[in-house]
Parts: C-alpha cells; sequence; structure tokens
C-alpha cells in the first residue's frame, strides 16, 4: 500500500495530487505502474525454481492499460466472462496465456474461447464439461480442462467472498471429479488433464491454503497411482492485502513455499491466480470534500466519491484507510461518518473514523483502491464513471477518461421504433 506518510505529502509516485485533481477533477483512480511491476516481480521470484506461471485475475481490475502492464511483465490471465476475453487479447496477452474460470459459462463465451485459442478451461460442472465437449467436436478442436475441486476448505474470509466450502456454488466434490476423469474417452474433444482450486478472497492467513492445496495433492496422486496424467495444477488465487494499517498480510515467499511443498514431485505446470494481490494497494480513490454536516447524533463527511465509484465498504462492510491531504497538524481530530452522494445509506465508507477536521473542498485519498473499485463500478443515481490515471516518475497517463453525462445516456433510445420477436 502507498505509504500514508507519502500520501498525506500530497504526492503519489512524485505527483502532486492536488494539482492532478484540479486538472483531471474528482473522483479519480490513481494507480502506480511501479508498485504494480513490483509486486509481479515479487511473485515471480518467489516461484523461481518452480514451473509456474501467474496468471492475473482480470476482475479485480480490467483497465486495458492495467493488463498492458501486467502483459509486459509476463503475467498471462484468468477470465470468468467473454468481455474480459477480449480484453485481454486487445491487451497483448496471448491466448495460449489465458485460463477461463467461472460457473456459468454460455456457449457463446465457450465458442469465442475455442476459437482463440485459450490455455486452458477450468471446468465447474457436468453439463459446462458436456458443453465444451459438443462445441469442440463441433468445430473439430482439442479442448485443455482443469476440474474445479470445491475442498470443503473454510477460507476464514467474508461470506460473500468465500468460494471453497461445500455450500458455495463454485467448483465440484472429489467424487464427481474422479468420476469425470474415469469417463474422459467418452469426450474425445475435451483432454482433461489438469485440476484447479479457488477457496475464496482477501486471505490474510495461509492455514487454509495449505490445507485446500493439501487435499488437491492428494487426489493429484490418486489420478495418477490410477493412471491418470495431470498437466497443470491451478492453485488459485485470493492473497490478502493490508487495507488498514497494522494489517498483516501473506508475503510472496511464504505462500510459494507453501505450494511448493504441498506440490512436492509434481512434474507438471503450476498456475497462480492473483488478481487483488497485484493491485489493490497500488491503486488509490482521490476525492474532493462536498461539505461537513453535524447531525443530531453523527458528524458525517460527505465526499463527490460515493458507493457507485467504490463498492465494497457497502458491499462487504469491507475497511479502506481514508488520508486528508491537507497538512495542518493542528487540526483537531473528529469521528467522522464519511460517506458519499449516493441516496442510500449504504453510501458509507466509514463511520466514526478519526481523522483530522477537513473542510469542503479539500481533498482526501481513499487507499487500497486499486481492485474492485473501478472494476465494479456503475452509474447508479446518474453518476458518470470516474477517470482513471497511471503514474510514474512524476508524470501520468489518463488510462480512462471521466465518462461525460452524453456517453452515459448516448445508448438510450425513445420507444418510437417498435419490433415484434
Amino acid at each position: 500500500m502507498p505509504h500514508t506518510s507519502s500520501v498525506e505529502s500530497g504526492r503519489f509516485e512524485g505527483v502532486d495530487l492536488t494539482a492532478l485533481a484540479a486538472r483531471e477533477g474528482t473522483p479519480l483512480y490513481v494507480y502506480s505502474a511501479p508498485q504494480i511491476r513490483q509486486r509481479v516481480g515479487s511473485l515471480r521470484a518467489a516461484l523461481a525454481g518452480m514451473d509456474a506461471g501467474i496468471r492475473y485475475a482480470v476482475k479485480a481490475n480490467g483497465n486495458a492499460a492495467i493488463l498492458r502492464l501486467l502483459a509486459g511483465e509476463g503475467a498471462g490471465a484468468d477470465i470468468v466472462s467473454g468481455g474480459e476475453l477480449q480484453r485481454a487479447l486487445r491487451a497483448g496477452i496471448a491466448a495460449s496465456r489465458i485460463v477461463f474460470s467461472g460457473v456459468g459459462k454460455t456457449d457463446a463465451e465457450i465458442v469465442m474461447a475455442l476459437e482463440a485459442g485459450i490455455e486452458r478451461f477450468n471446468v465447474e460442472s457436468h453439463a459446462e464439461l458436456d458443453s465444451i465437449q459438443r462445441l469442440a467436436a463441433q468445430r473439430g478442436v482439442l479442448a485443455a480442462a482443469s476440474v474445479r475441486i470445491n475442498p470443503d476448505v473454510d477460507a476464514r474470509t467474508h461470506a460473500k467472498i468465500s468460494t471453497g466450502k461445500a455450500e458455495n456454488k463454485f467448483g465440484v466434490v472429489i467424487d464427481d471429479a474422479r468420476a469425470w476423469f474415469a469417463e474422459s474417452a467418452t469426450r474425445p474433444n475435451v483432454r482433461l488433464d489438469g485440476l484447479h482450486m479457488h477457496i475464496g478472497s482477501q486471505l490474510l492467513d495461509l492455514a487454509p491454503v495449505r490445507a485446500a492445496l493439501a487435499r488437491m495433492a492428494a487426489f493429484w496422486r490418486e489420478l495418477e497411482a490410477a493412471g491418470h496424467s495431470i498437466a497443470s495444477i491451478d492453485v488459485g488465487g485470493g492473497l490478502g492485502v493490508r487495507y488498514r494499517a497494522g494489517e498483516t498480510a501473506p508475503d510472496a515467499h511464504d505462500y510459494a513455499v507453501a505450494i511448493a511443498e504441498a506440490l512436492q514431485g509434481f512434474r507438471g505446470r503450476i498456475l497462480v491466480e492473483p488478481g487483488r494481490w497485484l493491485v489493490a494497494e497500488a491503486g488509490i480513490l482521490l476525492s474532493r470534500v462536498v461539505l461537513e454536516k453535524q447531525g443530531r447524533e453523527r458528524r458525517f463527511l460527505v465526499l463527490d466519491a460515493a458507493m457507485n465509484d467504490l463498492a465494497r465498504p457497502s458491499l462487504y462492510d469491507a475497511w479502506h484507510d481514508i488520508v486528508p491531504l491537507h497538512t495542518d497538524a493542528a487540526r483537531e481530530a473528529l469521528d467522522y461518518d464519511v460517506v458519499g452522494p449516493v441516496c442510500e445509506t449504504g453510501d458509507t465508507f466509514a463511520t466514526q473514523r478519526r481523522m483530522p477536521r477537513c473542510a469542503a473542498n479539500e481533498l482526501v485519498a481513499i487507499l487500497g483502491a486499486g481492485a474492485y473499485g473501478a472494476s465494479m463500478s456503475s452509474t447508479y443515481n446518474s453518476r458518470p464513471l470516474a477517470a482513471e490515471v497511471l503514474v510514474e516518475d512524476g508524470r501520468y497517463a489518463v488510462i480512462r477518461c471521466r465518462q461525460s453525462p452524453d456517453a452515459m445516456i448516448a445508448d438510450e433510445r425513445p420507444a418510437t421504433e417498435w419490433n415484434t420477436p
């Protein structure tokens, strides 16, 4: 995460944030290119010695410039939709370095991926496996596939981002996967030779990861003993990051050690799918104070950013450090409910947050906003999408222009042309 002190000073990667906000407006997403490169490099170094590939989870932040940056660092992509496939390909990520996850792949998306020649499908249901066989046979191609195992491990994360328990919609139980391998000959156009898991997101403890890896490793050894060749093991992603000062998160080295220990003796390709871990701490959401409001019981700090710009606090009660950019150390500290202007009580970034007093038109930076910020944003309350910039060495580049009201409603039409299906 950008050091709080560096952001408080009003600069981020050498860029004056006050001048940046005056020129590009707020709300404004600001991403550090050096910090993203550093994260990729540290993970790549940690995995050295293993036949391992990084497949960035595009859902975390799918901006084309971010994808191009990651592609330049050697990362592939983990996608969950046809739209993400198009984003990845257009950003220069080779199809041979793209894996397709997700529980609800449509026939159209499967066809798109087959025609692109992606690396492999992470298969989550018997119905999906049959669809891939049918569509691959129609085109006379062979699709590589991994079965996503649901290891029934509690990731100890927020319920809405837990994906590896039996009650979750993701993956299949090992008994089902065992049957799929046994009947592989009935699907000649699907080469089922991989295993995949992903137990959840924002994991701050590696113990659940180790438990899930142990279960998957035991199944891999069982399959090989039964004569099934396993060419790929995808260990998923989900590594957590520091959203608040003093919080600790796993580092790349410890994660790599856990993988190496669990998969000792595996001679195939190991894939990892980090998303949040690569980009979250490299981003801030720059916002301007609209006003301060004293209610009967609470003092509110109203920003020009809102839940449509950054949904994580309203969705998950997620914490983000919020740093005022003024430098007046003598100001009194107050307890604020930091909120946006959207007409929802849930439009709240923080409750009873102790902060130096802020005044209208001053800037604050919401930290840890590089992942699941812009990618989850919407135009709720008819609020145009925020701009995004990339910063490095005292300069910046606009990587998404601020949406205009005209662009926001450009595809809407009056009901003057009526058709029948």
